[in-house]
């Protein structure tokens, strides 16, 4: 019968090298746990017990306390999102388009953000910037009538920028790096009477310049024709002499006033 003594010794190795393994493995579950990684482009927001610990985490190597504390990623990088609207002018017509809003969440920000508002990527939009947007797209249409809006589209645009900025500002959660309104869409009969008008103003304006131009025109001669006298004329007539011409006026003002003077011929 074999002893005791003598199993224990045969399993020995084994033991060990299972007691190595347990360990190694061990001690790599731990490091998985302990260190994490933030992508280029993103924070991470560190949390020890469901509560927000520390300044958001850069991108690289970053470690954490194995099952006490969690981490959330945040995207910090420009993003862009279009916006689909309808909305009310100020001669109440109903105008459609599209806002496409470029913001970025503020790195700094991301641990206020994660205790307040957004705990992921995905509630940033719907919960900061479109609420924002949409308030901002009313209160700017709601003040031009819709002839106004199809013909200074451009103006209105940076208003509208503006308006989401200054209401996101509020907060401090993004920064707002642009904003582009695309598609209008407005009822064929007003689309007609806003190219009416945009003719007529042409048109108008056209004939304004021609007004200027004449009125320029007519200063110019004015002032020219009080700047002329005898001397003046006679002087200009000399100036355009040919040298063939047997006759010239005299010189005005001259004794014997009136008497042509004869050049290369008879009197």
């Amino acid at each position: 019968m074999q002893s005791p003594m003598r199993s224990g010794a045969d399993n020995g190795p084994g033991g060990l090298w299972q007691l190595i393994f347990a360990a190694v493995l061990g001690g790599l579950v731990l490091i998985t746990q302990t260190v994490f990684i933030v992508p280029a482009g993103n924070v991470a927001v560190v949390t020890t017990l469901g509560k927000v610990t520390g300044a958001p985490r850069q991108p690289g190597a970053n470690v954490k306390i194995p099952l006490a504390q969690n981490t959330s990623l945040f995207d910090v990088r420009t993003q862009v999102r279009p916006e689909q609207f309808s909305t009310l002018t100020k001669d109440l017509q109903v105008i459609q388009a599209t806002a496409t809003v470029k913001y970025a969440m503020k790195p700094a920000e991301a641990g206020r953000i994660y205790e307040t508002i957004a705990t992921d990527d995905q509630q940033i939009y719907p919960r900061v910037i479109q609420p924002s947007l949409l308030k901002a797209l009313k209160s700017v249409f709601s003040q031009y009538e819709l002839v106004t809006i199809a013909t200074e589209w451009n103006s209105i645009s940076e208003l509208v920028q503006e308006k989401v900025a200054d209401e996101l500002r509020k907060f401090g959660y993004v920064t707002v790096q642009g904003l582009d309104l695309t598609g209008l869409q407005i009822a064929e009969e007003y689309r007609a009477a806003i190219e009416q008008k945009q003719i007529a103003e042409q048109q108008l304006l056209r004939a304004q310049t021609e007004v200027r131009i004449a009125e320029q025109e007519a200063k110019r001669y004015q002032m020219l024709n009080s700047s002329l006298d005898d001397q003046v004329l006679y002087k200009l007539f000399l100036d355009k002499w040919d040298g063939q011409t047997s006759v010239v006026p005299a010189l005005p003002g001259a004794a014997g006033s009136g008497s042509p003077v004869i050049v290369n011929g008879r009197r």
